[in-house]
């Protein structure tokens, strides 16, 4: 945190502390107290939503189903919403007010295309974004043909087979040898299923719990950030809370190929302030040095960051937001980007002060993404306090 602070830097945090009190009577005194937000805002029910959304496919430009998920969750919660051309689900509460705030998140997943298919039936294929070709073997898959969804595998031979190359190097699996079986002796009895060329591919894994609070699943990245700003939506509702700006929960599209959905919406919404959350490494597991990826732990706080991308007067109001409520953050660092949606925004129309609050995850890119509840909730609880000490007259000038 900047040791130098101006005036209104100062106040954000009281400004939040002020927002979620509640005034009670107790022997002809007025006692001040903080009870808008919850001890936890994980309630079973959004759990439950949280569950379902993760098992629901949501491929690179196939992002619908999930969309439409999220869309019916959050609809109690808001006044109206739209979506883009491309599926960019958007919420908005308080919206003829002329500030503009979005908090977003990406809900795509990665997965693989049908490439080719060969004569003996197996299904050859090929990337939908950043998907890791190492854990494929063995896997189960949902091949989404024009008939709907077919079960299949991705073969490999077993390891008392696979010794005999020239080299004698045991064969890796790479994009090019990756195959899927789905049960079909032919091409033909392939296309039957209603699989085609471009059929989108998805693992089947889905949610799950671990001992101490973890969970697990495909996709937490990011639909866990989906899954938040969801939440964040519920608490301004339930709390009665009204917003001096219009508030817009932005779900986009295609990030993981290049963050082209929220290229598209920041243009169109032309925000003011953006808050985005994503995903970013624990760095607690092996193979991963914390000298390059910096010291970030699952179940210990949200991680902020600082970098170009990254405006360091909405940055320091969510560290004096967080320091107020007691949420811990992990703070960290990046290079010339973020490598996530915070970029599109920063950079989006004639520049929007951007921050990036990230969820801890380890596995990042497999199907057993994991995550800790208290980070959600702590995230949670980030993103709304923050809301709550920001508006059309936060001083954000950088002179």
């Amino acid at each position: 945190m900047a040791k130098e602070k101006k005036g209104a830097d100062k106040k954000a945090a009281e400004k939040s502390k002020k927002a979620t009190a509640n005034v009670v009577e107790t022997n002809n005194e007025t006692v001040e107290t903080k009870a808008a937000t919850p001890a936890s805002v994980l309630t079973p029910e959004a759990v439950d939503f949280l569950r379902t959304y993760i098992n629901t496919p949501s491929a690179v430009g196939f992002e619908s189903g999930g969309q439409k998920l999220w869309l019916e969750y959050i609809q109690p919660f808001i006044d109206t919403h739209f979506v883009d051309p491309y599926g960019t689900a958007v919420g908005v509460i308080n919206p003829d007010a002329k500030f503009k705030v979005v908090i977003e998140a990406h809900c795509d997943e990665i997965s693989w295309f049908v490439n080719y298919i060969n004569p003996e039936g197996l299904i050859y294929v090929k990337r939908n974004g950043g998907v890791d070709h190492q854990i494929a073997p063995s896997k189960r898959v949902l091949i989404h043909g024009k008939k709907g969804a077919v079960k299949g595998v991705f073969g490999w031979p077993a390891i008392h087979t696979r010794m005999s190359t020239a080299d004698s190097k045991e064969p890796q699996a790479k994009p090019e040898n990756l195959f899927i079986d789905c049960g079909a002796r032919n091409k033909q009895e392939v296309e039957d299923l209603g699989i085609h060329i471009g059929s989108v591919i998805t693992y089947e894994d889905g949610f799950d719990e671990l001992a101490n609070g973890y969970y697990i699943g495909r996709a937490l990245d990011n639909r866990a950030g989906g899954f938040m700003i969801a939440e964040v939506a519920r608490m301004l509702h339930n709390n009665k809370v009204k917003l001096p700006f219009a508030l817009y929960i932005v779900n986009a599209v295609q990030e993981e190929i290049g963050l082209r959905g929220a290229e598209m919406i920041a243009r169109r919404i032309k925000p003011d302030i953006a808050i985005i959350t994503d995903v970013t490494h624990d760095t607690q597991t092996p193979m991963i040095n914390k000298a390059i990826e910096g010291d970030v732990a699952c179940g210990k706080g949200p991680s902020p960051c600082y970098g170009p991308a990254v405006h360091n007067k909405l940055l320091n109001i969510v560290q004096d937001v967080a320091a107020a409520n007691s949420i811990p953050l992990q703070l960290r660092t990046v290079s010339r980007s973020t490598g996530t949606d915070t970029d599109s925004f920063a950079y989006a129309n004639d520049g929007c002060p951007s921050v990036l609050i990230s969820l801890p995850l380890r596995y990042m890119h497999t199907t057993v993404e994991m995550i800790h509840k208290n980070d959600i909730d702590s995230t949670i609880r980030l993103i709304y306090e923050t809301l709550l000490a920001i508006g059309p007259d936060t001083n954000l000038s950088y002179l």
